[in-house]
C-alpha cells in the first residue's frame, strides 16, 4: 500500500485542505475530499453490495502513478469511499500506473483485469489481479495478454473489458492504428487466464459522422447487451487531440456511431452489464476549469450518477437509475422563485417551449432552453461564472423529446459545480459551472416546474478504520 508518506520526496507537496465552504465540491457524486479522480472502473455487484472502482491520485498531480479508488454503496445512492484497491507496485507490471479495466466474479474470486503501465513500454499491458476478500484489497498483478506484434502496426493499445460468454469469457481492448483506424480489439479464454486474439468486434477509420469525429482510436471500450442487442461504448482519442466524444455504436447492421452525452464533460464510460439494479452505466465527468485552479481547489473530477439504459430509436438512450429519487428531501415545490442550496432537482414534467434559469447572482446563471418547435435543448453557460477561467460553451441537443414518453420533459440534477440534465427521449448533457456567489440560489422557471433538494450521500468511512485513505479529511 502506497500513500502520501510513503511517496518520493519530489511527490511530497503539502496537500491541500478542502473545506465545505468549497460549494463547487460535489456532494451526492462519487468523488475524493481532496486528490484527483477520474476514469470510473469495474463497477460490480458482490451479494448485493456494488462495488465501484475508479482512476485516483492522492493529490492533484498527474505525476503521481494513478491507483485505483474504492466506493460501495447498497443502494447506489448512498456511497463509502475507502482505501484505494490497487495501488502502483514499484519496478512492477504497473509501476507507472494501474488504468482503467473492469472486474468480474469466478468462483467466489473478483478478478480486475486492468492496464499496467510502465514508462519505457510503448503499450498498457493487459494484467489480472485477484481479491479474495470481497473486492476490497487484489493481489500482485500478471500479464494476461500478449501486447500487438511490431507487424500489426497499433499505436495505443489497453482498457480490457471482461465478461462471460457462452461456455467461455470474451474480453475487448480499445486500440488505435498507425492509418488511424479505431478498433475493438476481441479475445477469447475457456478460464480468464490464457486468451487468444480472434479478431476485432468492431473498426472504423477515423471519420466525421453527424459532427461526431470518430477518433483515431477507442479507449475505454464497453460492452452492453440492450433489449437482445449488443452495443459497444467507446471513448473516442487521438494522439494529437486527446479525449474526445464517448459514442455508442451497436455491433448489428450498420456500425453508425451516435453520442452517448451530448455535454462537454462525460467520458470514459463503465458498465456493470448485470446486477441487482440492472445495467448500469457510470462516466467520468471532468472539470471545466483551468488545471491551475483545480491544483488551487485541491480536488479534480467526479464520477456521474448511475444510468438506466435502453435503446430508443436505435440509438443509446438514459436517465438517472429510478433509486435516486431516494435522495429528494421532502415534497417538490413550485419552481418558479425558489430559493435552493447548491444541492437539487428540477422537473419539468411537461414540454413546454420556455427556459429553466438557475439564478446565481444578478451576473451570474445558467440557463436551459427549451424550444419545442425546433426540437432543440440548449444548456447556456456563458453567463455561469464570472471567473474566466471556468468554461462558457454551450451545449445543443437536436431531437431530445418524446412527448409520448412517461418521464419528465427536462430533468436537471445540480450538485456543487456538477449539472447533468436529462430529457423525455433519453437525450443527456453532463457539464460544469462554477459562479462565484455562493448559495442561496433561485429558480426561474415555467409554471410547470417542481424542485427538491437534494441529500448529501458520499462520506468517508470514520478514522479509526483502517479503510480510510490516509490523510483524508471529510467534507
Amino acid at each position: 500500500m502506497t500513500d502520501i508518506r510513503t511517496m518520493p520526496a519530489a511527490l511530497q507537496k503539502a496537500a491541500p485542505t478542502v473545506t465545505a465552504a468549497d460549494h463547487h465540491l460535489p456532494q451526492f457524486h462519487v468523488r475524493l475530499p481532496r486528490g484527483y479522480v477520474n476514469d470510473p472502473n469495474g463497477p460490480i455487484d458482490i451479494g448485493g453490495q456494488a462495488h465501484l472502482y475508479f482512476q485516483s491520485r492522492p493529490r492533484v498531480d498527474l505525476a503521481i502513478p494513478v491507483e485505483w479508488g474504492h466506493a460501495t454503496s447498497d443502494d447506489l445512492v448512498h456511497w463509502t469511499l475507502h482505501r484505494p484497491a490497487i495501488v502502483p507496485v514499484p519496478g512492477g507490471a504497473d509501476s507507472g500506473g494501474a488504468w482503467s479495466g473492469n472486474t468480474v466474479l469466478h468462483d467466489g474470486t473478483v478478478r480486475a483485469y486492468y492496464s499496467g503501465k510502465v514508462d519505457h513500454s510503448p503499450f498498457q499491458s493487459v494484467l489480472l489481479a485477484e481479491s479474495t476478500d470481497g473486492g476490497n484489497t487484489y493481489g500482485p498483478p500478471v500479464q494476461v495478454v500478449t501486447d500487438p506484434s511490431v507487424d500489426e502496426a497499433i499505436t495505443m493499445f489497453r482498457d480490457p473489458f471482461v465478461w462471460q460468454d457462452g461456455d467461455g469469457w470474451s474480453m475487448a481492448v480499445g486500440a488505435a492504428a498507425a492509418d488511424q483506424t479505431a478498433s475493438v480489439r476481441h479475445y477469447r479464454s475457456a478460464d480468464g487466464l490464457s486468451w487468444a486474439f480472434v479478431g476485432d468486434l468492431v473498426a472504423m477509420s477515423r471519420n466525421t459522422v453527424d459532427g461526431i469525429d470518430t477518433g483515431e482510436g477507442w479507449e475505454c471500450p464497453q460492452i452492453l447487451t440492450l433489449d437482445g442487442v449488443d452495443v459497444a461504448i467507446v471513448a473516442s482519442w487521438s494522439h494529437a487531440d486527446g479525449p474526445g466524444d464517448v459514442i455508442a455504436i451497436p455491433l448489428t447492421g450498420a456500425p453508425l456511431p451516435v453520442k452517448v452525452d451530448d455535454g462537454q464533460h462525460f467520458y470514459a464510460a463503465s458498465v456493470m452489464r448485470t446486477s441487482s439494479w440492472g445495467p448500469v452505466l457510470f462516466g467520468w465527468i471532468r472539470e471545466g476549469r483551468i488545471e491551475q485552479w483545480t491544483e488551487q481547489a485541491g480536488w479534480s473530477g467526479a464520477i456521474s450518477l448511475p444510468r438506466r439504459t435502453w435503446l430508443h430509436g436505435g440509438r443509446l438512450a438514459s436517465e438517472p437509475h429510478p433509486v435516486l429519487e431516494s435522495l429528494r428531501i421532502g415534497s417538490g415545490q413550485r419552481g418558479q422563485g425558489a430559493t435552493i442550496g447548491s444541492q437539487v432537482e428540477i422537473v419539468l414534467p411537461v414540454a413546454v417551449t420556455g427556459r429553466i434559469r438557475l439564478r446565481f447572482s444578478e451576473a451570474e446563471y445558467l440557463d436551459v432552453n427549451i424550444d419545442l418547435e425546433a426540437d432543440i435543448l440548449t444548456v447556456d453557460r456563458a453567463h455561469a461564472s464570472t471567473d474566466h477561467r471556468a468554461d462558457p460553451s454551450p451545449a445543443v441537443v437536436s431531437a431530445p423529446f418524446d412527448r409520448s414518453a412517461d418521464r419528465p420533459a427536462v430533468r436537471l440534477l445540480l450538485d456543487g459545480s456538477i449539472v447533468e440534465v436529462f430529457t423525455s427521449a433519453g437525450r443527456s448533457v453532463t457539464t460544469r459551472v462554477y459562479p462565484t456567489q455562493a448559495p442561496p440560489w433561485t429558480v426561474e422557471a415555467p409554471a410547470q416546474a417542481l424542485v427538491w433538494e437534494l441529500e448529501r450521500a458520499v462520506a468517508t468511512v470514520p478514522a479509526h478504520d483502517t479503510n480510510i485513505p490516509a490523510g483524508t479529511v471529510s467534507s
